[in-house]
């Protein structure tokens, strides 16, 4: 396959990167994935001799049905308007006539692109049986739960859902969030989100449509922002993130249906409930059988951290999170290196009054390690975070949370978080590699004794 497209030396320069450039990797895999249509293509054309794939994807595509067309038109529709002018990267600068899904320019369109179109169902049916083979393979190894989802607080507002769902979606607002304790200046998160108004009049349709599609081949669902249930902090467009102000949202009958769509899909749901977080906010979480999110970094009593046995027994635990630094990192102040560069600290603080807060707050940890006897002796210099790292999964895992999850990057031991909120790209958001190909990834001395050592404190029942 890599032969027949030629990209043999353009991989080999890709993997030899010290960053991920995913414009160029993906490139490349367009490129693969377009071989493996045209093959999938001229079996498919064989109508005596159909393969099974064949077959597997015509009834894909037929189940698909409006959701997965729409999205198939958009993409094709999306490449050709691109190519020709790049300023039209968002459907609602494309003419008029393109941008209602349902017009007859469209349709025209369809029916003369008809093979574009299929590639990129075809696509999305290839999306489809990787996740459904790697839930299969999770469960049948063992794991009670498998796969756990992510889904994202929104969608961007050019992209092909808010196109074929413009009566759901709100248009010129971007999600985020107000200053809080790690982000000083707000974040803006480039993403449109679902209309309250707009899912009611549709008797919450999309919504469910989306849920459904999300634990298709899942055993968990994480919801990003859950507090957007609530309300969200929506910034319009040109305006900088603390200009913002909420808009609330229907959350009684949202987390009904998600309760419902649970059960029916016999799946654990867990709610990313950071931030600043409404009275009584959790409370509802919980009688809707959703796991709240605590995390290490923020669980504490004044200046002391909180000890394991007083965490939530309704909530999942993590030493951390994709948006906040490793535990390495964090006992090294890179966080604090990072935010210092960009110009992200706190308006009325500095550089030095965060690190001489961070060396109150390292002490302040290793006693709670102490005490709760996953540490002992002196605490190690902030360098040297490699017995932080032990103590700090011991310490979560210890907690009465029904689910513990531990981060990759803290299981190998890593300085550098995966995204810092509120940059595109002034930090290598989601660019980092990991030490390792991922068959051989805990395999290190260090990884493996933490994985097991996290099985001692939390056996498989």
């Amino acid at each position: 396959m890599i032969a027949e497209t030629g990209l043999a030396a353009e991989l080999q320069r890709l993997e030899a990167l010290a960053l991920i450039d995913w414009p160029a990797a993906a490139a490349a895999r367009y490129r693969i994935l377009r071989t493996l249509f045209e093959r999938h293509a001229s079996v498919a054309l064989d109508r005596k001799n159909r393969s099974a794939a064949a077959q597997s994807f015509a009834e894909f595509r037929k189940q698909g049905g409006e959701a997965l067309e729409d999205h198939a038109r958009f993409e094709a529709l999306h490449a050709q308007r691109y190519a020709a002018d790049p300023a039209q990267w968002n459907w609602r600068r494309w003419p008029q006539a393109w941008r209602d899904p349902g017009s007859a320019e469209v349709e025209k369109f369809a029916a003369a692109h008809a093979d574009e179109i299929r590639f990129h169902a075809f696509l999305q049916w290839l999306a489809d049986r990787g996740l459904a083979d790697a839930q299969r393979a999770a469960r049948e190894a063992g794991m009670a739960i498998g796969l756990i989802g992510d889904l994202a607080v929104g969608t961007d507002g050019g992209g092909s859902h808010s196109w074929s769902r413009q009566h759901a979606v709100l248009v010129g607002l971007s999600v985020g969030a107000p200053p809080d304790l790690m982000n000083g200046l707000g974040q803006n998160w480039g993403l449109t989100a679902f209309s309250p108004r707009g899912l009611r009049a549709s008797g919450y349709a999309p919504f469910i449509e989306m849920l459904r599609a999300n634990l298709r081949h899942a055993g968990g669902l994480r919801i990003d922002h859950v507090l957007g249930l609530a309300r969200l902090w929506l910034v319009p467009e040109g305006a900088s993130a603390n200009e913002g102000a909420y808009l609330h949202y229907p959350l009684t009958d949202m987390l009904r249906l998600i309760a419902l769509e649970s059960w029916r899909h016999r799946a654990v749901i867990v709610g990313e409930d950071l931030g600043t977080v409404p009275d009584g906010f959790r409370d509802q979480l919980d009688g809707a059988g959703i796991m709240g999110m605590r995390v290490l970094w923020f669980e504490r009593a004044y200046e002391l951290f909180v000890e394991p046995a007083r965490w939530s027994s309704t909530a999942m635990a993590t030493p951390t999170t994709h948006d906040l630094p490793t535990v390495a990192g964090w006992w090294a102040g890179r966080d604090i290196d990072w935010r210092s560069q960009l110009a992200q600290l706190p308006p009325d603080s500095s550089e030095a009054a965060e690190r001489d807060i961070r060396e109150r707050e390292r002490h302040a940890l290793w006693d709670a390690f102490r005490y709760a006897e996953v540490a002992q002796g002196e605490a190690p210099a902030p360098q040297q975070g490699a017995s932080v790292i032990d103590a700090a999964l011991k310490f979560v895992a210890r907690t009465p949370a029904p689910l513990a999850i531990m981060p990759i990057e803290d299981i190998v031991g890593l300085d550098e978080q995966p995204n810092l909120p509120g940059t595109i790209d002034q930090h290598p958001n989601w660019r980092r590699r990991l030490p390792a190909p991922a068959a051989d990834l805990f395999e290190a001395p260090a990884a493996a004794a933490r994985l097991l050592s996290l099985r001692e404190e939390r056996p498989v029942k």
